[in-house]
């Protein structure tokens, strides 16, 4: 199945199912109201809804109309927890040499994760505000997953079967503030703006064989300001999202409509090119001994694409964002 969130002006939005084509779409409020309603009571709504999405891609239902992705919110525009980690090595041992921090200790066998933001998520298409250019504006391509119940302790194995859906994300950063709330220890705060996610969230068999080992197997397309920017691929996560949940749950359950996230997606290749501005500049360093990228600008735009194996779009749609001043405070 796939979702997709109507902004209406409540807090968690309309629940809309979005046909297979990513073309019409319909609200079914008699299921369920909200996304994180029916992920809250998965287990009775999940065939009621499986049946809708069917008759949908069928043109079956009357009340079905034209999806708009501008008209949409973060799939989720709250949830319980949001929870991200660092599952590409590469872009760790990247950032490792960008900061002039040291290794950190059991990197290739203990998840890096931290626990961000998730009371005000972005939609696909909403500005991003910012309160200053000298903070090292920056996006983070990565994919996610949204759990059902989560027990303490549970194994990495059994972590994979508490995946209900999987998402497109930007992990907006600030990076000339994340060194110093590193460094103290507590993580990172102010160094982490609102998060954005792509319009569409699918369940997992939407993917096909690009879900595959706990691994979204797709490439995530990356622009700036309308040129390539790089086509990282998800499969060469190091830790799957089943390992990454296991990490999370360690001590303690999660709820229904936590998301986990990859981190960056990042492979060794230089050819695939990046999905965040700080890895380009340190492989610019390292290549070339001196920094050419800037980073973003107000104006500036970013647009994010997952695509299959062949070249197909992805289901979960286009992230197209556009940097601007935060407004004033009054008062």
């Amino acid at each position: 199945m796939k979702f997709a969130t109507l902004k209406d002006g409540s807090l968690d939005g309309r629940l809309l199912l979005v046909s297979r084509d990513g073309l019409r779409a319909a609200a079914v409020p008699t299921v369920a109201t909200s996304l994180l309603d029916a992920l809250q009571r998965w287990e009775a709504v999940r065939l009621p809804l499986q049946d809708l999405y069917e008759a949908l891609d069928r043109g079956e239902l009357s009340e079905a109309f034209d999806f708009d992705p501008a008209a949409c919110a973060a799939p989720l525009p709250r949830s319980p927890q949001w929870l991200d980690g660092s599952a590409f090595l590469n872009h760790g041992r990247l950032m490792e040499q960008a900061f002039g921090s040291p290794p950190i200790p059991k990197f290739d066998s203990v998840p890096v994760m931290y626990q961000g933001a998730s009371d005000d998520f972005l939609g696909p298409q909403d500005d991003v505000p910012m309160p200053d250019e000298a903070l090292g504006i920056d996006f983070e391509g990565e994919f996610g997953v949204v759990v059902g119940p989560v027990p303490m302790g549970v194994s990495p194995e059994a972590a994979l079967g508490c995946v209900r859906l999987i998402v497109q994300v930007n992990d907006w950063s600030l990076r000339a503030l994340g060194p110093h709330e590193m460094a103290t220890g507590f993580g990172f705060l102010q160094a982490k703006p609102s998060t954005a996610f792509a319009p569409v969230a699918v369940t997992p068999d939407e993917l096909g064989s690009a879900w595959r080992d706990g691994r979204v197997q797709m490439r995530l397309a990356v622009q700036w300001n309308g040129e390539r920017f790089g086509e990282p691929h998800g499969g060469e996560m190091n830790f799957h999202f089943g390992q990454l949940i296991a990490h999370a749950a360690r001590s303690r359950r999660l709820t229904r409509g936590c998301i986990v996230g990859s981190g960056t997606v990042s492979n060794l290749s230089r050819s695939a090119g990046s999905a965040c501005i700080a890895e380009r500049r340190v492989i610019e360093k390292i290549d070339t001994g001196a920094i050419r990228s800037a980073y973003m600008r107000y104006g500036d735009r970013v647009r994010m694409q997952a695509l299959f194996e062949d070249g197909r779009a992805g289901p979960f749609g286009v992230i197209e964002q556009r940097v601007v001043v935060a407004a004033p405070v009054l008062g």
